[in-house]
């Protein structure tokens, strides 16, 4: 079943449902775009019925449970704008398309906090914090990814830098030693530069992670990644979703790293933060 075809599919079984679930069904057609943004404990209050139920419902349409029907619903709202996204018809007014993208957010955050391996999560960031260096690249919108985890780490007392040029970061690639750890993001895992460079890197002795799709070219050369199942198609859409989730796993590492140093390290953190004071005017007082 076509993800865009779940809005159809259910129109067209409602009356083969059984009464508890065309109750879930028809919460679901009344306002598609609202349901994608529902926990499952609200939409089963929604059409008062049970959560064990909505599970159900969900699995009748080829889902494998609450959180990948709502990406495949949030995906089946429009055939969607080319070069824009899935979600979001031309015609769509400022609250229609806020709306489907928040919802679109939300339920590919919700998905990828489901699917995550802690145990990966743990063997990245034992990597993470033995390493001598950290190095972030990413290509087009993974670039802004980077930079956002060059932001995060640079507070943990190692050289850290990012890269979204493709020259750079091979040549850091080929200058890699051991105890570097270089992390590759990228959405679709298929891109040839960043998979060449991945190899590079770890024959030169780096550990090389990646936060990229299970399975993809580009995980096959990591010392370790944290699979992504895809929810947007980047060549032909704008990355929104995808980015946002991998911003998400940005901050899961960051953390992971700053707990792993323990409460030494928090007065480090307050100096940061404290330095920032003057450039900042005072907060405004709450009025009475």
């Amino acid at each position: 079943m076509a993800a865009y075809d779940l809005l159809s599919r259910i129109r067209e079984r409602l009356e083969t449902l059984n009464r508890s679930e065309r109750k879930v069904a028809r919460v679901i057609l009344d306002d598609p775009a609202t349901a994608t943004g529902m926990s499952i404990a609200t939409l089963a209050q929604a059409a008062s019925v049970s959560e064990p139920t909505v599970n159900r419902f969900c699995r009748n349409f080829e889902t494998r449970g609450y959180p990948d029907f709502k990406i495949k619903l949030a995906q089946s709202l429009a055939g969607g704008t080319p070069y824009v996204s899935r979600s979001v018809e031309h015609d769509d007014d400022a609250r229609a398309y806020a709306d489907k993208i928040f919802g679109a957010t939300i339920a590919a955050l919700d998905e990828a906090r489901r699917l995550v391996d802690p145990k990966r999560i743990e063997r990245m960031v034992d990597h993470l914090s033995q390493a001598r260096q950290i190095s972030f690249f990413g290509l087009g919108g993974s670039g802004a990814v980077a930079f956002d985890a060059q932001h995060k780490f640079f507070r943990f007392n190692l050289p850290v830098m990012a890269y979204d040029d493709v020259l750079m970061q091979r040549m850091v690639a080929a200058a890699a030693h051991t105890g570097d750890v270089i992390v590759t993001i990228s959405y679709t895992g298929r891109t040839r530069e960043m998979v060449e460079i991945a190899r590079l890197a770890r024959e030169n002795g780096a550990v090389v992670l990646g936060i990229t799709v299970a399975d993809s070219p580009l995980a096959e050369e990591c010392t370790e990644s944290l699979g992504i199942t895809p929810v947007e198609d980047t060549e032909f859409y704008m990355p929104m979703t995808s980015r946002m989730v991998h911003l998400a796993l940005i901050d899961v590492l960051a953390t992971g790293v700053t707990l792993r140093r323990g409460d030494d390290f928090l007065p480090h953190l307050k100096k940061i933060k404290d330095s920032l004071l003057p450039t900042k005017f005072p907060p405004r007082e709450a009025p009475e």
